[in-house]
């Protein structure tokens, strides 16, 4: 086993851990837990068997190097969480937006009502 495979492995070990980790604080929820499961696992098959992919890479996609399908797939991977990202702070957004409307509408009633109150006890 070459160094690099071992760090993979421990790397991949470790990051299966502290996914399981997340999963038991509830941080995680099921579905949560099986994408990283699968993605870590895939990383550790990788490792441990480097020219498993050559098959899907070189017959299949027709690339040269099975980096360029890493780069490609990280490429995907990162333009799908700028969109999750993007879809989640925008909806985080309106949901402030709404309870700070809600707020002022509730404080600008209760100034209203004060001021009826005051007016008739004046």
């Amino acid at each position: 086993m070459l160094g690099i495979q071992l760090l993979g492995l421990i790397f991949g070990l470790f990051m299966i851990y502290f996914t399981f980790l997340h999963f038991k604080r509830k941080q995680f929820g099921v579905l949560e837990l099986t994408v990283w499961i699968v993605l870590w696992g895939g990383l550790l098959f990788v490792t441990l068997f480097p020219n498993g992919l050559d098959f899907l890479v070189k017959r299949v996609l027709s690339l040269k190097r099975p980096l360029d399908f890493f780069i490609i797939c990280g490429f995907l991977f990162l333009t799908f969480l700028s969109f999750y990202n993007y879809t989640l702070t925008k909806k985080t957004a309106l949901k402030v937006e709404a309870v700070v409307s809600r707020i002022a509408l509730d404080q600008a009633e209760r100034d209203e009502l004060r001021k009826e109150h005051h007016r008739e006890h004046s």
